[in-house]
């Protein structure tokens, strides 16, 4: 593994004061809490979004904390739940007095600790609702979940209930505006090569040079199979025909559609060096 960094074990600390440097009229951090706010949070009369999750995916969360999106995000280590303390601490910087909704992926962890979060900041008098997101349609019930994992739709959920809480919605309204995108989202990975962590510096699986996994999780979760690399019309059809068949789409229906390269895929297709 070649990567440009000092210290494996505080990667994740030097990324978000990087980050804060780079940005400081738009977001600041919290130090020693992995969490990054809005730089005019909490906004009075507004509902707070808070999400977040592992680190190792940016820019989800923190590059989508700003106006109209999340006010908060906290960052874990790297392909780690961040801890019912430091969600607390983001749900504490941007109260406002109208509630806190918590944008949960559906992955164990992560369900768990922003529930027990949500606990302790009732016992702060905070209000505070959340929503997990189970986007991926390729594997039910596989490594670190029960059920659908969350995965790239997530980014639908946060900018759709963002803009209703930029409206001065009421925190059960943001509700409801982010489960109708979960129940209307759907998406499927595939990945080209393996993932490695900083601090094991090898590879977590590993793929022959013409193979490719379809259905991979967000972590390097097993996919549904593993086949030969196809080409860019062959794996479009492969990834549409299983999103479109979970949902009774119709001819005349509206969606919108992301496109994923996770950092390792041009948009053009071609390779830069």
């Amino acid at each position: 593994m070649k990567k440009i960094m000092n210290r494996p074990n505080q990667i994740v600390g030097e990324m978000l004061s990087g980050f804060e440097h780079a940005y400081p009229d738009r977001i600041r951090s919290i130090e020693g809490t992995g969490v990054v706010v809005r730089a005019d949070a909490p906004v009075q009369g507004k509902v707070g979004l808070v999400s977040g999750g592992g680190s190792g995916h940016e820019p989800a969360h923190a590059g989508y904390v700003g106006p109209g999106m999340l006010d908060a995000a906290v960052a874990g280590e790297v392909f780690t739940s961040p801890t019912p303390d430091q969600i607390l601490e983001a749900i504490k910087a941007v109260d406002s007095g109208r509630g806190v909704l918590c944008i949960v992926k559906n992955y164990t962890g992560d369900v768990l600790n922003f529930e027990m979060a949500a606990e302790l900041a009732a016992a702060e008098g905070i209000e505070t609702a959340h929503v997990v997101v189970n986007d991926d349609v390729a594997v039910e019930d596989s490594t670190h979940t029960s059920g659908r994992r969350g995965i790239a739709g997530t980014v639908f959920v946060h900018k759709a209930a963002g803009a209703k809480a930029e409206e001065m919605a009421s925190l059960q309204e943001v509700k409801e505006t982010a489960e109708q995108v979960i129940r209307g989202v759907r998406s499927m990975g595939v990945a080209l090569t393996p993932c490695t962590l900083p601090e094991a510096g090898n590879p977590s699986f590993t793929l022959e040079t013409d193979e490719i996994e379809i259905g991979i999780g967000i972590h390097g979760e097993p996919g549904t199979e593993r086949i030969r690399l196809k080409t860019a019309a062959e794996l479009t059809r492969l990834l549409a025909d299983n999103i479109l068949s979970d949902l009774p789409f119709q001819a005349e229906n509206r969606v919108a559609v992301l496109v994923n390269g996770m950092g390792g895929h041009p948009l053009d297709g071609t390779v830069r060096r």
